[in-house]
């Protein structure tokens, strides 16, 4: 040991120093190395968990060695006693020895937890560990042969520390900080230390859980627990979990980024002695110091109460167990028989009296002892007998309850189905009128489109016929022109044309020209007269559109115009497309005969090949301004397509609108049947017998702490309303209603919202929302307003 000192000492020093000011004035801040169980002192971990997740107190003393490889390894003693104490708060107090070679800390814990139920599943937790200790140098395991300037230069000091936290509980996790070494103050220099490496802030998320099962691991609980801890120049993240199996034994490993990892068991020895052992391996930087060992014996006080926001951890003795006394009874002395030697005769007579002394002796003690345990059975069977009666009577008001619970439910349900039946007829008889109404109008749009394709139909036929007239008497005019030139063969003259002047001449390809030219210009004519007519449908389209957009603005001010007569929407469209395909196939049609016009041409060019010739020129240009008309042509029709789409899509968006406001406008017959709605579960639902719970209310979509603001709300005045619940089922609305009139809310109301088809139950209305927000801080504890929030009206 002694050869080894100076290295002890300087290693002792290096951690101190880790552990310490820059200043080296030996002042060492507080690091407990409580991290590897979920099971005992847990409050060093987070100063709430004394009370999260507890149900008993315990008494416990823990050692734990650190680097076992080295002699005079750190070691730390802990004493403690901490848990539960009642509902809403956990309070824990320790002593620790800390002991780093020739250094050594002493000093106590004082924790303290507080609770708040924000909800049935939801706890919010404060608390706080403030520690006393002092440092210095624990002079009996000092051994050197020579002074130490460096070790006498080391000051005792005296530290006080305040580690808060805080914890949100929800049923199975946990969500907490915690800031270690928040402040650190020196007693001996009544200064606060800055500049302290050992703070940190703690993070940690945590999970609690049952394993549902069946044999050994039936209702064994599963704890994890995550930390990260951020300091000024590093982060350590660690991890735990652990397995309890009720019949008295636990498991658990962990990992710490700094540390190593670990792992640990525990038993009970008795239902209130345990005894637990947690090995650390050392690993990275850490791993040439060898592991750690820590061991653990705890006494848990029996606990006469069952707390909220734990489980039921019934734990059995793994070894030994809790054991009724049994009843002893006692044996008879035997009795000797008497002998025929009449010398011995009375030292017999003088045995047997002895005998029977002390066989009556022993029968009288034996009969006290069984009027002693007949008594202590008969007590116990009174208490046992009494215990069963008051079980019995509660057992019997439970039913009695139950069967009163089941009479109001009973009652309400009858009321709530000759409501419902009321209101079903009511709406069976609107949706048949609707229905009739419905046929009678879809009976009305089948005529009328009928009669609209009829007279289509009738329309086409007089443009095919009238088309084929003028075909046939293009046909005609072409063959008598045909004729006409045939006659002047030789003759070189001119024909006018629709206002130009067409060479003519006597070559086969001259005169195929001239004949397919005249049928292209007819064609020309026909495709301008069906381009007219889809420009003029695009019009009337348009007009259609403008008239129904003033009619939505004017209903929209107040001002009704009278609706335009009814027009089949499907005939029209069937027009419509009829023109379409009339006017795709005369364009296609006129660009077969250009293409034709053009291959002729090229054709002449080859048996005449002069640009120059009169009939070539001319017949250049024509193709060239018959293109240029064809394409201008192109553009008229995608642009009169175009300008059709953008009508449907604005017809869609004005009809749309149209159905909306007229749905706005039957808000009056929805409004008086939600009022007759109303009264009849006022008038008709009684006050429950049975206090009601929140658990027995559903409150839909209500809102959170923000105001949520609505708008365009009809028959309501603007105000700032305390909602109680938010619904868009009917059945769900009146079903919340019946329930806050039968827990004696009777001034219960709603209001509907057209945009978003949710129905409003409030029962308050302010002015201003310093008055609303001043009425939900007084709003009590009734069941049917644990959720309640701000709504304003701006009307």
């Amino acid at each position: 040991m002694k050869k080894y000192l100076p290295y002890i000492i300087l290693f002792f020093i290096t951690i101190q120093e880790f552990h310490s000011q820059e200043n080296g004035d030996g002042v060492v801040a507080l690091n407990l190395p409580v991290r590897n169980s979920l099971k005992f002192n847990r409050y060093v971990i987070n100063p709430t968990f004394s009370f999260v997740r507890e149900q008993n107190k315990y008494i416990s003393f823990s050692n734990k060695r650190e680097w076992v490889e080295f002699d005079d390894a750190p070691q730390t003693y802990l004493l403690s006693y901490s848990g539960r104490f009642n509902e809403n708060m956990g309070v824990g107090i320790g002593l620790f020895q800390q002991n780093y070679g020739v250094l050594t800390t002493f000093g106590g814990l004082l924790n303290f937890a507080y609770n708040v139920i924000l909800d049935s599943d939801q706890n919010l937790t404060f608390g706080a560990n403030v520690g006393v200790y002092k440092s210095g140098i624990d002079e009996g395991n000092l051994v050197t042969n020579f002074p130490d300037p460096s070790l006498q230069n080391i000051p005792s000091n005296t530290l006080i520390t305040i580690n808060p936290g805080i914890n949100y509980g929800t049923e199975f996790f946990d969500f907490g900080l915690a800031i270690n070494n928040l402040a650190l103050y020196n007693l001996k220099s009544s200064k606060l230390i800055e500049e302290n490496p050992e703070q940190s802030i703690q993070g940690h998320i945590m999970y609690t859980g049952y394993i549902d099962s069946r044999g050994f691991f039936d209702e064994s609980k599963f704890s994890g627990l995550v930390r990260s801890e951020f300091k000024k120049d590093e982060t350590i993240i660690s991890g735990i979990m652990m397995l309890t199996i009720p019949k008295g034994i636990w498991a658990q490993a962990g990992y710490n980024s700094l540390y190593g990892v670990s792992a640990g068991v525990g038993l009970n020895i008795t239902s209130q002695i345990a005894l637990e052992y947690n090995y650390e391996k050392a690993i990275g930087d850490l791993s040439n110091f060898g592991n750690s060992h820590e061991f653990t014996l705890a006494y848990k006080f029996k606990n006469r109460y069952r707390y909220s926001y734990s489980g039921d951890d019934d734990e059995e003795a793994l070894i030994i167990y809790n054991k009724k006394p049994k009843r002893s009874v006692a044996t008879k002395k035997p009795v000797s028989r008497p002998s025929t030697n009449t010398d011995v005769k009375n030292n017999d007579i003088a045995d047997n009296q002895a005998d029977a002394e002390e066989q009556a002796k022993l029968a009288a003690e034996n009969k006290a002892k069984e009027e002693d345990e007949a008594k202590a059975l008969a007590e116990e069977q009174a208490r046992l007998a009494e215990e069963t009666k008051a079980k019995e009577a509660a057992e019997a008001k439970r039913l009695a309850d139950e069967e009163n619970k089941a009479l109001v439910e009973e009652q309400t349900r009858l009321q709530a189905e000759k409501q419902a039946r009321l209101v079903a007829a009511d709406l069976k008889a609107k949706e048949a009128d609707e229905a009739k109404a419905k046929e009678l109008a879809k009976e009305k749009a089948r005529l009328e489109a009928e009669e609209q394709l009829r007279l289509a139909a009738e329309i086409k036929a007089k443009e095919e016929a009238e088309a084929k007239r003028l075909a046939e008497e293009a046909k005609a005019k072409a063959d008598l022109e045909e004729k006409e030139r045939l006659e002047a063969e030789q003759k070189v003259d001119t024909v006018k044309l629709d206002g130009l002047i067409i060479p003519v001449a006597n070559d086969r390809d001259a005169i195929a020209l001239e004949s397919l030219a005249k049928l292209t210009e007819n064609s020309k004519i026909e495709q301008e007269g069906l381009l007219k007519r889809l420009g003029e449908a695009v019009d009337n389209k348009q007009k259609d559109l403008d008239d129904l957009k003033e009619e939505n603005d004017l209903s929209e001010q107040g001002i009704y115009k009278q609706p335009k007569p009814f027009k089949s929407v499907s005939a029209e469209n069937a027009l419509l497309e009829s023109l379409k395909s009339e006017v795709d196939d005369v364009i296609e049609s006129q660009n077969d005969k250009i293409s034709q016009l053009e291959d002729l041409y090229n054709k002449r060019l080859e048996s005449v090949p002069n640009k120059e010739d009169e009939v070539n020129a001319y017949y250049l240009k024509a193709i060239e301004d018959l293109k240029s008309e064809q394409q201008e042509a192109l553009q008229a029709k995608k642009d009169l397509i175009s300008a059709l789409d953008d009508i449907k899509v604005a017809i869609d968006f004005e009809r749309k609108r149209r159905i909306k406001r007229a749905a706005y406008d039957n808000e009056e017959v929805r409004y008086t049947k939600d009022k007759a709605a109303l009264k009849v579960i006022k008038e008709n639902t009684p006050i429950s017998s049975v206090p009601l719970e929140v658990d027995d209310f559903d409150f839909g979509e209500v809102g959170g702490s923000n105001i949520q603001i609505v708008k365009d709300i009809k028959n309501v005045e603007s105000g700032y309303y305390l909602v109680l619940a938010v619904h868009s089922d009917v059945s769900k609305r009146d079903d919340f209603l019946t329930k806050a009139v039968s827990a004696g809310q009777g001034d219960v109301n709603f209001f509907y919202d057209v945009n978003t088809s949710k129905y409003f139950i409030y029962y308050m209305k302010f002015d201003d929302v310093q008055s609303a927000k001043s009425a939900i801080d007084a709003k009590g504890n009734q069941p049917y307003n644990s959720k309640m929030s701000i709504v304003k009206i701006e009307n």
